[in-house]
Formats: C-alpha cells, sequence, structure tokens
C-alpha cells in the first residue's frame, strides 16, 4: 500500500510538471551573435546584458564576439556570421555607400578620445614635426584626428605626420608612443587611467569631444534585410542593452564588477571614473544615434566616395525600433520618465 501511495504522488507530480517542462522546451531561444570592435568602458551595456542574462530575459542566446576592426566587423555581419556589429559609424556608412544593405539602429555614444603626447611635449604646437600616431586609414579614430588637428592649429602632412599604425586598440597606440616610436596618438579615458596607474607619464593636449568633434566609434548596425526579417530579435537586443545599461547607472558595485571582469581592473580609483565616465557619462540612457556624429563620417567619406557628397545622415539610420519601445514605454518603465 504504501508503494502505491508514493507512485500515486510521483505520477501527480510528473502531470503537474509536464507543462512546465514543455513550456521550457516551447521557448526556445534565439541564437544572435554580436560583434564589438574594441574592448573599452563603452562596452559595458553589451558585457551587462551577457553577464545578468538579459539577452535570455528577452528570448535571446547572446553571443559576444570581439573582432578588432570595423571593417572587418562589417565583413563579418554582411556573410551572416554575426547579426549586429557594435563599431564606428564611419564602416558602416563607407560599406553602404558602396551598396551594402547596412542600416545603423542605435548607439552605445561617442568615444572619449583624447589627444595624449610624450611628456617632453607640453603643447599644441609642440607636436609640429613629430609623428602622430592614428589606426587605420579611414578608421573612425583617423577621421577623428583629421578633422582634429586642423581644429589645433596643425595641418596634417605638413605640420605632423600621421601615421597609419594598422592598430585600432588605443592601448597598443600609446603603448608605442611609451615606447617612442610615435610622439602622439588618440587614447581613451580607460587607457589614461591605466597608463597612469603603471607610473607612466603622458601630458593630455586636447579633448576631441570638446574641441566639437563627435565621433560615431560605438554606433550599433545591422543589415536591412535582418531589419525585415528579424524585428522581434533585433528589438529584444535592445531591451536586452537598454535594460543593461540602466542597471550600470544604477547599480555601481554591480557596473564595477563587470568592468573588473572584462577590461581585468582592480584599482578602485579607475573603476570609479570608468563609471563616470562612460554609464554616467558617453553612453546615453536611450540608445538613439547621433546624425550629427554621421554626417561627420559622410563627409570624411566623400573624398573616398563621391557619391555621398551631399548625402545625409538619416539615410543610413533607422530608429523605428527604438521609436517602438519608447511608445510602448520601455524606457520610462525603467527611468521613470
Amino acid at each position: 500500500m504504501m508503494y502505491r501511495s508514493n507512485f500515486k504522488w510521483l505520477f501527480l507530480l510528473v502531470a503537474l510538471l509536464a507543462p512546465v517542462l514543455t513550456g521550457a522546451q516551447d521557448k526556445k531561444l534565439d541564437s544572435f551573435n554580436i560583434s564589438f570592435a574594441s574592448v573599452s568602458g563603452t562596452r559595458a551595456p553589451l558585457w551587462i546584458a551577457k553577464d545578468l542574462g538579459l539577452f535570455e530575459k528577452y528570448g535571446l542566446d547572446g553571443n559576444l564576439v570581439y573582432i578588432a576592426s570595423g571593417v572587418t566587423s562589417v565583413n563579418a555581419l554582411l556573410g551572416g556570421s554575426v547579426d549586429i556589429i557594435a563599431a564606428s559609424g564611419s564602416s558602416a556608412v563607407g560599406a553602404a555607400a558602396s551598396g551594402a544593405p547596412l542600416v545603423i539602429i542605435a548607439s552605445l555614444g561617442h568615444i572619449a578620445y583624447k589627444l595624449i603626447a610624450n611628456p617632453s611635449i607640453t603643447t599644441v604646437q609642440g607636436l609640429k614635426g613629430k609623428v602622430i600616431g592614428s589606426s587605420r586609414i579611414g578608421a573612425g579614430t583617423d577621421f577623428a584626428m583629421q578633422r582634429l588637428l586642423p581644429k589645433l592649429g596643425l595641418t596634417p602632412g605638413k605640420d605632423v605626420t600621421v601615421l597609419a599604425t594598422g592598430i585600432s586598440e588605443s592601448d597598443r597606440r600609446m603603448l608605442m608612443m611609451v615606447q617612442g616610436k610615435i610622439d602622439a596618438t588618440l587614447g581613451t579615458e580607460d587607457n589614461l587611467l591605466q597608463l597612469a596607474a603603471r607610473g607612466m607619464k603622458f601630458n593630455v593636449l586636447a579633448d576631441v569631444y570638446e574641441a566639437g568633434i563627435y565621433t560615431t566609434g560605438s554606433d550599433i548596425a545591422t543589415s536591412r534585410t535582418l531589419l525585415k526579417q528579424r524585428p522581434r530579435q533585433l528589438k529584444a537586443f535592445l531591451m536586452a542593452i537598454g535594460e543593461g545599461t540602466f542597471i550600470g547607472r544604477t547599480q555601481k558595485e554591480t557596473a564595477l564588477r563587470i568592468y573588473r571582469k572584462y577590461l581585468k581592473i582592480e584599482d578602485p580609483k579607475m573603476l570609479d571614473s570608468m563609471h563616470k565616465n562612460y554609464l554616467l557619462g558617453t553612453i546615453p540612457a536611450r540608445p538613439y544615434p547621433k546624425e550629427e556624429a554621421i554626417q561627420n563620417d559622410i563627409e570624411d567619406l566623400s573624398a573616398r566616395y563621391p557619391h555621398l557628397k551631399g548625402r545625409k545622415a538619416s539615410e543610413f539610420v533607422d530608429i523605428s525600433l527604438l521609436k517602438s519601445l519608447e511608445d510602448e514605454g520601455f524606457y520610462k518603465k525603467l527611468y521613470g520618465k
């Protein structure tokens, strides 16, 4: 009789759990590959979404892939290896100008670039006759440099030599500077903090953003085909990084843990600075692309792609998914406004 009773309860338990198990099987996550072109503080929303299971929360099996080049990222997107890229807007615009069906749907904000130089160079005029290292010709940092120098009274190719190092990671270019291979370069806020923590000396000569130069180092692009065929998945991605940004802004300890994990940083002052400069600074709460920055890219690229002359940033942007989330009250639920 005891065995019969136990069997009865076991049967009942299985019957009760069956719908739950079936439902779990029905809710299969959609595979979704996301590439990012640099390892810097601006990528925090992606890392938070991955670490806290926010991609899964919104139905995605999100896989982050580091591809250290905007151009290579674009090729991966066009080849179907990734579904979305976080890279410079110039990479997407340049490809779209050549006929690739790419579109920018969001942004993680501008990268806080600074023009830094060896400690022996204390002023902008001290750069005359020197070598300034950029990344790759046509890359976002290269365009930022080409726009910045004239504003500082320096003509590239005449007053200074701009060397395309082929290195997209600003920390590696800064190491070249410390080694004396170049005299100056553009570095990010977190790179400066890392160098200072190691006791390395340098001078900050200018701030790219304060000079009125808006960069697109963290724009989010996808293919127009994917936008048409998988809008639900793309919207889920935007919700995941949107909530990731909110958590990063409001839960400082969580944000610092993520930075420690992905950037291998332990210094408390450096972590505090990164939280302030990125999650409370350059990363927008609502990830709308900055059309002014994209327009700068169009003007820069016009020399290589003459048919870009006269084109508008709005032609390369689609914010329909962001507007949909706005209309549904997604961001208002997060921030209360």
